[in-house]
Parts: C-alpha cells; sequence; structure tokens
C-alpha cells in the first residue's frame, strides 16, 4: 500500500511540472483514488481537510474583489502619483505600495490592481513598462509572506504552526518575519534608484480616481482588526481565522446588496473566487492525509533528521536554498503543503522548535516561487486619468 500511495503520490507531482495547467484535477484524482484504495479511510476525510484555511482564502478574496470594485487601490495608486519627481520615483512608489498591499492582500490581486496604473504611465511616456511591471510584480510576490493573510503559502503556515496574527510581527519575545521582509523591501530601493537612473522623465497626474464606496476599505480594515484581537485571546478554536474572514466576507456581501440592490455584484465576486487555489488545496489536503496515513512523510522525514543529527544550521540552510530550487520549478502552494507535516516530524524527531524550519520553508519557497511567477497575468491598461 505505501507503494502504490508513493507512486501516485510522484506520478502527481510529475504532471503538476509537466502539465501545470490542471493542476487541482490531478490532486482531486489522486486524493479520489487514495479514498477508493483505502490509503485514506474515507472515515477520516473531512479531518483531513484544512476548513480553517479554506475559509481565510475564500473569505480574503470575496473581500479583496469589493475593495478592487471600490477604486480605493487606484486612489491611493493617484495619490502616489502626485508625489513622484519622475518616473523613476513612480516605479520605486508603485513598487513599495504594491508591497503594503500585498502583505494584507493576495499578490496576484494586487498585480490586478497597481499594474494597470504602471501600463497607463509607461503608455503616456512611450517608455518600455516590462521594468516597471516587474519591479511592481516581485516586490508584491515578496511581501506576501509578510502576515498571515499575505499569501496562501502564509495561510498554510500560520494554521500549521499554530500561529496568530501577531506572531508574524513578534514571536517568543523576538521580531516576527515581517521586519524581515520590510528590511528587504527597503534595501531593494537603493538597487531600483540605480537600476531606473536614467528614467527621469517628469511625470503629471491630472485627476483622482474618485472612490465608489468606502464599506470594503472599512471591512478589510476590520478583518486587520479582528485577527489582531483574536491574537491576544487565549485558547482560541483553530478555526477562528477562517471564520473571522468567512463571516466579514458575507457580512460585506448582504451589506452590498441590501444598499445597491444588485445580486450581479456577489455573483461576480463569487464568479472571481480563485477556484484553482480551493479545488487545489483540498485536494492536496487529502493527498497529504494519505500519504501520512501510509507512514510515507515518517519515512521522509526520518531521511532528513540524518542531516539536523550534524548541524541545525546545514539544516536550515539545506530546508531554505532546497525550497528556493524546488519552487523554482514546482509551484509552492503544494510544495509548501508537502513539506509542513514533513519539517513537524522532523523538529519532533530532533526535538527543537519547529518555527525556525517552517519560516526557513517559507523564505525559500516564497524566493524561488518569484523565480517563476514574477510576470504579472496579461493586464490591459485603464483609460487615462
Amino acid at each position: 500500500m505505501k507503494t502504490f500511495a508513493l507512486g501516485l503520490f510522484i506520478l502527481m507531482y510529475i504532471l503538476m511540472i509537466a502539465l501545470p495547467k490542471y493542476r487541482p484535477a490531478y490532486a482531486l484524482g489522486t486524493a479520489l483514488l487514495f479514498l477508493i484504495s483505502g490509503v485514506l479511510p474515507v472515515a477520516k476525510l473531512a479531518g483531513t481537510i484544512n476548513w480553517n484555511v479554506l475559509m481565510m482564502i475564500s473569505g480574503t478574496m470575496i473581500l479583496v474583489d469589493y475593495f478592487i470594485e471600490s477604486k480605493m487601490p487606484n486612489l491611493l495608486a493617484d495619490i502616489l502619483l502626485e508625489k513622484s519627481k519622475n518616473v523613476m520615483w513612480v516605479t520605486i512608489y508603485m513598487s513599495l505600495f504594491a508591497g503594503i498591499i500585498s502583505a494584507f492582500i493576495d499578490n496576484v490581486a494586487t498585480v490586478l490592481m497597481v499594474a494597470p496604473v504602471g501600463l497607463a504611465i509607461c503608455k503616456k511616456l512611450n517608455k518600455n513598462p516590462v521594468g516597471m511591471i516587474l519591479s511592481i510584480a516581485v516586490s508584491s510576490n515578496l511581501q506576501g509572506a509578510a502576515t498571515l493573510v499575505g499569501d496562501t503559502t502564509s495561510i498554510m503556515l500560520g494554521d500549521y504552526a499554530n500561529m496568530n496574527f501577531m506572531n508574524f510581527f513578534w514571536m517568543r519575545g523576538r521580531p516576527g518575519i515581517f521586519f524581515a521582509v520590510e528590511l528587504g523591501a527597503l534595501a531593494t530601493v537603493p538597487i531600483m534608484m540605480f537600476l531606473f537612473r536614467k528614467e527621469t522623465d517628469p511625470v503629471r497626474s491630472t485627476s483622482r480616481t474618485p472612490v465608489q464606496d468606502y464599506v470594503p476599505t472599512a471591512m478589510l480594515l476590520i478583518m486587520v482588526a479582528s485577527l489582531i484581537t483574536a491574537s491576544f485571546v487565549p485558547d482560541t478554536p483553530s478555526i477562528t481565522n477562517g471564520i473571522i474572514c468567512f463571516v466579514l466576507a458575507i457580512t460585506m456581501a448582504l451589506i452590498d446588496l441590501l444598499r445597491n440592490k444588485k445580486p450581479g455584484n456577489i455573483r461576480r465576486s463569487l464568479a472571481n473566487l480563485d477556484l484553482e487555489t480551493l479545488l487545489l488545496l483540498t485536494g492536496l489536503f487529502v493527498v497529504i492525509g494519505g500519504i501520512t496515513e501510509a507512514g510515507i512523510i515518517d519515512d521522509f522525514a526520518g531521511l532528513i533528521v540524518g542531516f539536523g543529527k550534524s548541524s541545525i544550521f546545514l539544516l536550515y540552510t539545506i530546508i531554505v536554498w532546497g525550497s528556493v530550487l524546488i519552487s523554482a520549478f514546482v509551484d509552492n502552494i503544494p510544495y509548501v503543503v508537502t513539506m509542513l507535516p514533513v519539517l513537524t516530524a522532523v523538529t519532533r524527531s530532533l526535538g527543537v522548535e519547529p518555527y525556525l524550519l517552517y519560516f526557513g520553508l517559507l523564505t525559500g519557497a516564497t524566493l524561488g516561487g518569484t523565480s517563476h511567477r514574477s510576470a504579472p497575468p496579461q493586464i490591459s491598461p485603464p483609460s487615462a486619468s
């Protein structure tokens, strides 16, 4: 049974690398085979699916959709444009702005908000947009690791390590990963100043985008405040963060329906849910539950423990740079889902705190993912504003 489970797991990964367009189908198909074959008992199915993660992601996606439609991100970008002296500073400000937004909103949504502004600026000035768009995309992708809600991998890490929102800022009496990420963002400023030093054409902003609705902004702020508050409440249920995000998303949809009488807004928001990610995660949770049940996770952890016995620093280095290399070719979501239980078993065997290796995994996967996910999706520049 173990050989069968391992073979299916490897085949799933090969298909994800070779034909990534159908990743959810591979994960769900493998999960179904695990259930049919008995690798994972059907009675354990519900327990393997991480409902907290799924509710956090889907709730955040719905709130972000309303936030984007409100035009608040466009207004903030217009204000930054007013403060910019030339194209170089537009690039720097837009990149930092994308990073800050991405610390609280999924990086794909962030790029969809900020990149069109950069494209419009480059079109007005007859400039090649590649440099500016890549800067925005890279900054957005890296900053997703700064907070609990910044990216799917951060949400999964926080849930698996039983970390709350504030642990990303302050962990065990020490500064958290948020400050390391922000220091990295600040370090990019002189680099961008050098790379774009010749982009001295002046930039002018003629108007500000009017905000259509301030409620989505308020709801996002409430979400962050609620997650922070929950961080200080002891012994909260493991599903607390997911309930906060999901309930606020439903509340936002109901408020919009009552105020605007437009059911189409709810349909639009649901249509914009990233179902690919949600289905992929659902399948992967079941698959990981299956290989854990078969003992494969413990076997893999046993191989890694051999490195850790000689040096924890060596183990950490291998985790970080191995994650960079693997995530450059394998999407970091299935990779992180697979590695989290492995690292838990490793640290349990070595008798060390798991957080160092968890953050090493997140750092390496984020850096590796940036190398193949920096290009934003197809975006059309907005009309001049």
